[in-house]
């Protein structure tokens, strides 16, 4: 293994020590509200897709298998966060609504003193450079999995 190969190892450790680390200190967070850190996402996606909250459409947007989503908006149906509607009358395709209960947890998850916290110790052009180098790694990502 060449030295820059193993430099690349060792960004890529820590890109996923990065992402444990705020994992763990944002579901420290949601815990009080009894709400997995993977839910937020998902919540604010079915937020956003409003009519348009399929299992197939919100698959494509959080980027994850439909079986994986089918199996989440269950439990979260459960909880009482989300629930199946058609999509019209005549319609067999569903669609997901967020309930209030739903409403107030993607609410929630979009307010995060941690996270804040920790982003805010960059300075402004830092987190631009940031978030440029990770549209960067992720445009890359994704030609790989074309």
């Amino acid at each position: 293994m060449t030295n820059e190969s193993e430099s690349y190892f060792d960004l890529w450790l820590l890109i996923g020590k990065v992402n444990h680390l705020i994992m763990l200190i944002r579901q420290r967070e949601l815990n009080q509200y009894h709400i997995p850190v993977q839910q937020t996402h998902v919540l604010r996606t079915i937020n956003e897709l409003g009519e348009n909250a399929t299992l197939a459409e919100l698959a494509k947007e959080v980027e994850r298998e439909i079986h994986v989503i089918s199996r989440q908006a269950v439990g979260m149906e459960k909880e009482g966060l989300i629930k199946r509607a058609k999509k019209s009358p005549k319609s067999k395709l569903l669609r997901l609504e967020l309930t209030e209960k739903g409403l107030e947890m993607a609410r929630v998850s979009r307010q995060s003193e941690a996270i804040d916290a920790i982003f805010s110790s960059l300075s402004a052009q830092q987190r631009q450079q940031l978030e440029s180098i990770l549209n960067t790694i992720t445009a890359k990502i994704e030609e790989y999995n074309k």
